[in-house]
């Protein structure tokens, strides 16, 4: 057995042995849902854990408070590894998503990779990033790149529960604009002619928006909800207001659609008298830049441990803040099957399935995995280099095309 082997055998076994604590934290996280940036029970569960194993940490991130960073580091110089942590929830799905999987996954990672370290040299960062699915402060990972706090780390990783265990797939940007109109109240029966009715102006521009959908490109998707829409029948509404998604395969094309949209937002305010304002400053879902050589590391150590990978038509799990961090930092977002390929995420059948002995398995699976690749990167500077310079290419040629679309 040479030497890498030996490391990946002992964070193997690391895994192992703590497996009976993460799948008891994975259960407690997913019988205890918690929304974005409200993840207390969570927040403290893990951080806990990673004071215990000698981890700094870090609480209260870039404004979102249940937010952490935690690091250790070697004694030896060496590269600096991030792995990423979800455990935020789904508003009446609870862990429909499998973030409570998630989160043991990359902290079993991180305490194994933090067993060997002194001999292999470097650091591991923990970014604990809540709001994944969105909350008051929007999802914390571009928070956190505004705060330039992926700049410590040389990669970043993480991995997603799915139906299919496959390599990172492309995803969509979002951009998450909210839309106000304000009227004037009156009585609806006894003076309505006195009255600006701001949900007259709403429901047109919803139609509006569905009207624009039979031009707007396949891939391309806006999709909202009517949060206000007045309060009570005999009252002219006075105020109404909107919440919409705007995804794309990039994110200047999601800011051209916000952009028409926001021209049918002022048509509709100038047709019923209503005053119109829009916020767009949720922090916004960038797409994923995916690194084909980071990527081969997945698939080599998820087939080293007997799983079938799915290279090949693979569908897409729709958008993720992890892009957001792709953009800074070489990162992999790979998936895990814990399920039938009927089973679609966000669903009340994928929740069970995130506290099925499939999910508890894949716990441990994708932290040896992720522990393996930490090793490689910490024992091969050829590799990371390699990594390091595909990323900037990747990097360079999305900028060249942002400057060529908008002339």
């Amino acid at each position: 057995m040479n030497q890498v082997e030996n490391y990946f055998e002992r964070v193997a076994n690391d895994i192992k042995e703590k497996a009976p604590l993460y799948l008891k934290m994975s259960h407690q996280i997913h019988e205890k849902p918690e929304l974005g940036n409200e993840e207390q029970f969570a927040c403290q569960l893990l951080t806990n854990l990673l004071k215990e194993e000698g981890f700094e940490v870090e609480i209260d991130i870039a404004t979102h408070p249940t937010g952490f960073i935690a690091r250790k580091k070697s004694q030896k110089e060496g590269p600096s590894i991030g792995i990423l942590v979800e455990y935020d929830a789904l508003r009446g799905l609870g862990h429909a998503c499998g973030h409570n999987i998630i989160a043991m996954m990359s902290i079993g990672a991180s305490l194994a990779i933090s067993s060997v370290l002194d001999e292999l040299g470097g650091k591991v960062v923990v970014y604990g990033t809540p709001a994944e699915e969105g909350g008051p402060h929007g999802n914390a990972k571009e928070s956190y790149v505004q705060e330039h706090l992926f700049d410590e780390v040389d990669v970043c990783m993480m991995i997603h529960p799915f139906h299919t265990t496959a390599p990172t797939q492309p995803t969509l940007a979002i951009v998450k604009p909210e839309f106000e109109f304000f009227g004037r109240p009156s009585h609806a029966g006894a003076a309505p002619e006195k009255g600006i009715n701001a949900l007259d102006a709403m429901l047109l521009f919803y139609s509006g928006i569905n009207a624009m959908r039979q031009q707007m490109p396949p891939r391309v998707l806006i999709h909202g909800i009517i949060t206000n829409g007045g309060e009570a029948p005999n009252i002219i509404p006075a105020y109404t207001k909107a919440s919409f998604y705007i995804r794309a395969p990039k994110s200047d094309l999601c800011d051209i659609y916000k952009e028409k949209i926001l021209k049918i937002g002022q048509g509709a305010a100038l047709a019923t008298g209503c005053r119109f304002k829009y916020d767009d400053s949720l922090n916004r879902v960038r797409e994923m830049f995916i690194i084909p050589s980071f990527e081969n590391l997945f698939i080599e150590e998820a087939n080293r441990l007997g799983l079938e990978v799915k290279t090949k038509d693979c569908k897409s799990i729709g958008s993720t803040d992890a892009g957001n961090v792709s953009q800074v930092v070489p990162t992999i977002h790979p998936t895990i099957k814990i399920c039938n390929d009927s089973i679609t995420i966000h669903t009340e059948e994928f929740k069970q399935a995130a506290k099925s002995e499939a999910g508890d398995q894949a716990i441990i699976d994708g932290a040896i995995i992720l522990a393996r690749i930490a090793v490689r990167l910490l024992t091969d500077d050829d590799c990371l280099k390699m990594i390091k310079e595909e990323f900037q290419k990747i990097k360079e040629a999305h900028l060249s095309e942002v400057i060529e679309e908008r002339g």
